[in-house]
């Protein structure tokens, strides 16, 4: 027998290259493939989602776009608004810093802008990348429900519930008001000014508008806590101690 012969013929078989074992090989290499491709862009969404979350409900990142609150906050600054601060049975004090929502009080008109834009800068300013809503101002907490604001003294201060307020957060330069006022305040109202007052635009603005220029605090979108950005003005907003010893109101006049 010719078993050399034999042997010759006995070529070993060769790997499939199609079927389904090859397919199933093929298959799963393109899937890690894919995986590998997408993964980086689906943690950037998740990222991005639990970040506009977090700005939604709990601590939102606030671009300052204008003068009004220098030097305390200055703009391109980046402040966080904790939405919690009054949110649980809290409300705003006198010298907060706030930011809320002019419209009705400050803002009487709809601006009309287009629903496209309008969620496109809302994601964009809850994520403290884009100017927040033209209807949103932040302004500092001069009185509440039942105090009765004035301006100005013999020494050009300004008077809550009788007492002078020492206002060392004004800008360089700036006199308390150029505008004298006499108000008292309704209940479940704040009377707000910005700490820059010959550049700022509020309460004072409004005196003969619907509300007297005060605020609703339903309003209130927050409490300005932190200033986040520029890294070198990394630092916490508290309330000045000058408004720690102004009495409960005491009547309609004070």
């Amino acid at each position: 027998m010719d078993t050399d012969a034999q042997l010759s013929e006995r070529d070993p078989s060769p790997t499939p290259d199609q079927g389904p074992e090859q397919r199933s090989r093929s298959a799963r290499f393109l899937a890690r493939a894919a995986g590998l491709r997408y993964r980086p862009l689906t943690l950037f969404a998740c990222c991005l989602a639990f970040l506009f979350l977090i700005g939604t409900f709990v601590v939102q990142p606030f671009l300052i776009p204008s003068s009004s609150m220098e030097n305390t906050l200055r703009i391109g600054d980046r402040v966080l608004v904790n939405k919690l601060a009054y949110r649980f049975g809290g409300e705003p004090e006198r010298g907060d810093v706030v930011v809320f929502d002019g419209t009705g009080s400050f803002v009487h008109s709809n601006g009309g802008e287009n629903p496209g834009t309008a969620l496109l800068r809302g994601a964009g300013a809850a994520l403290g990348l884009a100017r927040p809503a033209d209807t949103d101002y932040v302004k500092r907490v001069i009185g509440v429900g039942g105090d009765h604001v004035t301006c100005c003294d013999k020494r050009g201060r300004i008077k809550v519930n009788g007492k002078p307020v020492s206002e060392g957060y004004l800008h360089p330069g700036d006199a308390p008001s150029s505008v004298d006022f006499d108000i008292v305040v309704p209940e479940g109202k704040l009377w707000v000014m910005g700490d820059h007052r010959s550049r700022s635009s509020d309460s004072r603005d409004h005196l003969g508008e619907a509300g007297g220029g005060t605020v609703p605090v339903d309003k209130v979108i927050g409490r300005a806590d932190w200033i986040s950005w520029p890294i070198g003005r990394w630092t916490t907003l508290d309330a000045p101690r000058s408004f720690g010893g102004i009495p409960a109101p005491a009547g309609p006049h004070g």
